[in-house]
């Protein structure tokens, strides 16, 4: 059976950071930033208020500066492997995140298959984002729907791996899910989770459980919190 996996990139395939810390650390607007997202997390800013604003104190950031960014940025350990084995296998990949298209779309360098992100003006941002373009954590769920349906895929086919409230409308709607250095409330959702700085880990743990069509239980996640081990020849299921 083919399989669409479904990776969330800040706090998930960005090891303990976002997009948006990255960038305004290199711009000196880190602690505006922190406020921001802040605000967001607490429901205070909506996902088009917090586009807006960044764009706003991003103004000096040219595509040399964005793509030097994520070039520096702390991926998580494993994450070729992980994206070689899945492409491998004939299946497909999709990062689907709230952060900067600008940004995220670079991953298709990684070998993503797809990127859903945020879409915002070209670089230099010299104007607002269309509210139409600032993905939602609801909108997840329906670019991931939009995705399996031209894959000629059923929700029992997708694995989601997330960390934290951005994930959470997928991850109820999703019965194959892992938890990646997740926070309390997606763990709680979450079908799998796993604590550590190797995404090789994390992709193991799914493929060893077939995916269920019943919802995640109740009681507590199966979890690994391994060291990274040094990498050799792929033996996952």
């Amino acid at each position: 059976m083919s399989r669409l996996h479904v990776f969330d990139m800040d706090g998930t395939l960005l090891r303990g950071t976002t997009a948006s810390l990255e960038i305004a650390r290199r711009l000196g607007c880190a602690t505006d930033l922190v406020r921001l997202e802040e605000s967001f997390a607490a429901g205070a800013v909506d996902p088009f208020g917090f586009a807006s604003e960044v764009c706003r104190l991003w103004r000096g950031l040219t595509p040399r500066i964005a793509q030097e960014v994520f070039d520096r940025a702390p991926w998580i350990g494993g994450l070729h492997e992980v994206l070689a084995d899945i492409r491998r296998r004939g299946e497909r990949s999709v990062v689907v995140t709230l952060s900067p298209d600008f940004f995220a779309d670079r991953l298709a360098a990684f070998g993503v298959d797809e990127v859903v992100a945020s879409r915002f003006p070209p670089l230099p941002l010299a104007t607002a984002p269309d509210p139409a373009g600032i993905l939602t954590p609801g909108g997840k769920v329906t670019a991931v729907d939009r995705i399996r349906r031209l894959q000629g895929l059923d929700r029992n086919s997708c694995v989601a791996y997330g960390d934290s409230g951005s994930d959470i409308p997928l991850f109820h709607e999703l019965g194959h899910t892992v938890a990646v250095n997740a926070t309390a409330s997606l763990r709680e959702l979450a079908r799998f989770h796993y604590d550590g700085d190797d995404l090789r880990e994390a992709y193991r743990l799914a493929r060893a459980h077939p995916p269920t069509p019943d919802p995640p239980t109740s009681g507590p996640a199966p979890s690994l919190a391994l060291p990274s081990p040094p990498f050799k020849e792929p033996t996952y299921p």
